[in-house]
């Protein structure tokens, strides 16, 4: 593992802080008028998704985590509760690797079975998975359109088949599939 000085410092390098992987979410030089220049970054835990601020001199150093971004298929979901499991396959070698919900993060929300995902491994174990940018779900409950209703002003909550609650447009009816930005947790357009 490389050992990161205070020039390697920068916003989505991953490192070890206290035996756990850490990403660097913000990284902000500080140079006072008065005194010696510092480096002030947020860090977020991968495993648990904790955030803290550390304030780092010139002769603070970090060790680089040993983590790998891989693509994996999420093969099924086992359990229920707080001891539900998604298992993900790598593709290449067959592997299945599963991941917690601590894991897992919001991107639960929007997976009901093979979607390819962004996995980040430490150890061989799943830290932090990362949905497809849009996925197509279909609307399990919302209330009816009425005549009349247009795209504009308004909307109404959707749930889907996965559980996740939308806001979509009025004119959305149930059993409609519709396509949704993982990002943001927004309705995107209807699937034809």
């Amino acid at each position: 593992m490389a050992t990161l000085g205070l020039n390697d410092v920068k916003t989505g390098k991953k490192i070890l802080h206290n035996g756990d992987p850490w990403i660097i979410t913000e990284a902000d030089f500080i140079k006072p008028g008065k005194g010696q220049a510092f480096t002030r970054i947020r860090i977020r835990n991968l495993k648990d998704g904790r955030t803290t601020e550390q304030t780092l001199k010139s002769s603070d150093s970090f060790e680089e985590a040993d983590v790998t971004d891989t693509d994996m298929q999420l093969s099924f979901i086992d359990g229920i509760g707080k001891d539900r499991l998604w298992h993900f396959m790598n593709m290449e070698t067959f592997e299945m690797v599963p991941a917690t919900q601590a894991a897992m993060g919001d991107a639960w929300k929007w997976l009901k079975g093979e979607e390819e995902c962004v996995v980040t491994l430490f150890n061989g174990n799943i830290v932090a998975v990362q949905a497809p940018k849009f996925v197509e779900l279909k609307i399990v409950e919302t209330d009816p359109g009425v005549r009349g209703d247009t795209s504009g002003g308004g909307g109404k909550p959707a749930t889907l088949e996965t559980g996740a609650v939308v806001r979509v447009p009025l004119f959305v009816g149930q059993d409609e599939v519709i396509k949704v930005d993982t990002r943001t947790g927004e309705y995107d357009s209807r699937v034809k």
